[in-house]
């Protein structure tokens, strides 16, 4: 008998945890079938609707530095001091990176979203995914254009208190065994 299936063998009627300590899939849903709940506990459950919460905070801080940017681009024409930009070419400049702010915001508020779900199912990878894409969307704030306000910074702060959450459960994310 092929080693693969003797491995599917032994895992057969675990729980997906211990599937999944054992460094298995959890059990396959069929068509038809429901998957089963996951009951997450209320750290993890409150780590969600933060993350939710920080997006949307994520995406508002945006929006809102984008519906006042003539005050931002007033701001950065009076701070630049190099006569080669003039003010039109500082307004098309920022103009553009605050709408790629945006749609940035959006796309990781997107990514927070589906690894808070996965993360709310228990999936231990998708709690480092959440550690790490913050970290990312910091950097990426300040490589590209370093224009935040208080709705982003509030943000950060709730992303950072989710994370915490999330690692106050660590029973919920069980340790993926090693294959020999």
């Amino acid at each position: 008998m092929p080693e693969n299936d003797k491995n599917t063998e032994d895992l057969n009627g675990l729980t997906d945890d211990e599937r999944r300590k054992l460094g298995g899939a959890p059990d396959p849903v069929l068509p038809g079938e429901q998957a089963p709940k996951a009951d997450p506990p209320k750290a993890v459950k409150w780590s969600f609707w933060l993350w939710l919460a920080g997006s949307v905070l994520l995406i508002g801080g945006y929006i809102q530095l984008l519906s006042s940017k003539s005050a931002v681009i007033a701001q950065i024409v009076e701070a630049t001091k190099d006569p080669q930009y003039s003010p039109q070419q500082i307004a098309d400049g920022v103009t553009s990176r605050l709408w790629y702010m945006l749609f940035g915001s959006i796309i990781f508020a997107l990514l927070f979203m589906l690894f808070a779900y996965k993360a709310r199912e228990g999936t231990r990878s998708a709690r480092t995914v959440l550690t790490v894409l913050p970290v990312v969307m910091v950097l990426l704030i300040f490589v590209i254009a370093p224009i935040i306000n208080l709705l982003t910074i509030i943000a950060l702060f709730v992303f950072i208190v989710a994370i915490f959450l999330l690692y106050t459960a660590p029973l919920y994310f069980p340790k993926v065994g090693k294959r020999s």
